[in-house]
């Protein structure tokens, strides 16, 4: 089975594009179990609406939790050498803090944000 579930911040803002062909590609930093070790930079990428609502509710710096599969892949560079990839390709993303109370409640994929407006997990 080839199933993944990631807590992190966003090292920059998701760049991709909105519309029919929607896309966001971003990076995660999660922090591994031990504080005095590095954290991971994992490579992700959503599609489809679940890609416009990362694009449209998520900055640098934002925690956010995701599901969904590893995907390798290969390609040849400029240089003529062959890079290997590997990304997680997010089907479901949700909110991991405390949002402001003028900001609406979003669910994509029967995921909505892990906190109600004063912090607390829901029931």
């Amino acid at each position: 089975m080839n199933s993944v579930v990631l807590m992190g911040r966003l090292t920059k803002d998701p760049e991709g594009r909105e519309g029919e062909k929607a896309y966001a590609r971003f990076t995660l930093a999660v922090d591994r179990k031990r504080k005095d070790e590095q954290a991971d930079f994992i490579s992700c990428v959503a599609f489809g609406r679940t890609g416009e609502f990362i694009l449209n509710h998520f900055k640098h710096g934002n925690k956010i939790a995701v599901s969904g599969s590893i995907r390798t892949g290969s390609y040849t560079n400029r240089d003529g050498k062959k890079v290997y990839t590997t990304d997680v390709w997010v089907d479901a993303a949700e909110f991991c803090e405390k949002r402001e109370l003028n900001e609406p409640s979003e669910e994509v994929n029967g995921f909505t944000d892990a906190f109600d407006f004063e912090g607390t997990p829901f029931a």
